[in-house]
């Protein structure tokens, strides 16, 4: 029998609702709704009305061509709010003839997961990076080991709570139970990564509207996260006041011309744009390339320094991948390979079946991935923090909210 998973992909610039159906193993889209995003900045709420009406619009397009009636979801995440830490748990093993059972690892990151947090956040994953039995180090999978002693390294990621209840807030206005939060960029690691890319050493930077979030992977499992509040959206911000220009015009220019690469580009090469209040002008496509550049150089930049910080330097032998709707700027990978000094590619979602149109783009790594986090065995544990009750469908409210 099949089963039918959702998917609610929230940023900045746009909403995502994207349904799936689970037959022999295999994911078919059967389902798709996207709205240009409103109420959200940086990946946070800021207007819950404005938040709610977009999300409702998404979900509705994405019921009617799947023919389902939706109710709970996988939604994503995002904000300069989370945070990460890596934390061990050490346990003595059940006598157990069979080995470690689940229970043993469970306890273990029980442990692990005792780490100070202040009252106003909260964990939202708690994934195991490795197991030692004893002094048998390296273990992948514990599962039937014996030894007498259980230790488990976790990656941990924590949100605020007000943050993430505002979220919660308005899926639930809309009729739909969030069962899960997942970060943007482990939710675009599964639609993009390739497994000899997650054992080697891989980055995976998801460069959407309003952050950009990358996710470093080690020997197959997450190593480190980090959200910058800096994405897409302020890349057409530069290009906006330069031209002195609308943001919608700004953004439509960095679409249509847009470039990385100001030294591969001909001087000669102009376009006309209508400012604020003026007549039409002409620019210099290389002058606007400069102004990407720049931005996007600060971007892998940041990433660098994160990097570095971290002590992760050297452990990327298969580089960076990067994707998320500012991917597909021209020379993007250029420039990430000339600052970061490690191989760059640009990826979208694949081996996709049913509705995939527009869903190979970079833009829907985060939307597909979430589908692919709630089919796979993602080697995550839910906190004691992410097992609450987000409370009964706030069907008066919504309407309190969005009036006629």
């Amino acid at each position: 029998m099949a089963e039918i998973i959702f998917g609610l992909d929230i940023g900045t610039t746009k909403v995502c609702a994207l349904v799936g159906e689970i037959r022999d193993q295999q994911l078919q889209i059967i389902g798709l709704g996207v709205v240009p995003a409103g109420g959200m900045h940086k990946g946070m709420v800021v207007d819950v009305g404005e938040a709610s009406r977009t999300m409702a619009a998404a979900i509705e397009q994405a019921e009617q061509t799947s023919g389902y009636d939706l109710s709970q979801a996988i939604v994503s995440m995002a904000g300069e709010h989370i945070s990460c830490t890596n934390n061990k748990g050490l346990v003595a093993i059940n006598r157990n003839e069979n080995g470690v059972a689940r229970q043993d690892i469970e306890h273990a990151l029980e442990v692990a997961q005792a780490i100070p947090i202040p009252h106003n956040r909260q964990i939202v994953h708690l994934i195991p990076r490795a197991y030692t039995i004893d002094n048998q180090e390296g273990v992948r999978n514990p599962i039937g080991m014996h030894g007498y002693r259980l230790e488990v390294e976790a990656h941990i990621v924590t949100a605020s709570t007000p943050a993430l209840r505002n979220l919660g807030q308005c899926v639930d206005n809309v009729g739909i139970r969030p069962n899960e939060f997942v970060l943007n960029a482990i939710a675009s690691a599964e639609a993009i990564l390739e497994p000899t890319e997650r054992e080697m050493g891989v980055i995976v930077a998801d460069i959407g509207g309003g952050t950009t979030d990358i996710a470093l992977y080690v020997n197959g499992r997450v190593w480190h996260t980090k959200v910058f509040p800096v994405g897409g959206y302020h890349i057409s911000n530069d290009i906006a006041i330069g031209l002195r220009a609308p943001h919608e015009v700004a953004e439509e220019v960095k679409i249509k011309y847009g470039d990385c690469r100001p030294d591969q580009i001909d001087s000669d090469y102009v376009f006309t744009v209508e400012p604020f209040g003026g007549e039409k002008i002409q620019v210099g496509r290389k002058d606007l390339a400069h102004v990407i550049e720049a931005r996007v150089e600060e971007i892998f930049q940041l990433i660098l320094l994160e990097i570095k910080r971290t002590g992760y330097d050297g452990l990327l032998p298969a580089g960076i991948v990067i994707t998320g709707g500012s991917a597909q700027l021209r020379g993007i990978t250029d420039v990430a390979e000339q600052v970061l000094n490690v191989p760059a590619r640009v990826a979208g979602p694949k081996n996709l079946l049913g509705m995939v149109d527009r869903l190979h783009s970079p833009a829907f790594a985060t939307s597909v991935g979430l589908l692919r986090w709630a089919m796979s065995d993602n080697h995550t544990y839910k906190p004691r923090a992410q097992q609450r009750d987000w409370g009964k469908k706030m069907g008066s409210i919504f309407k309190a909210l969005l009036p006629d």
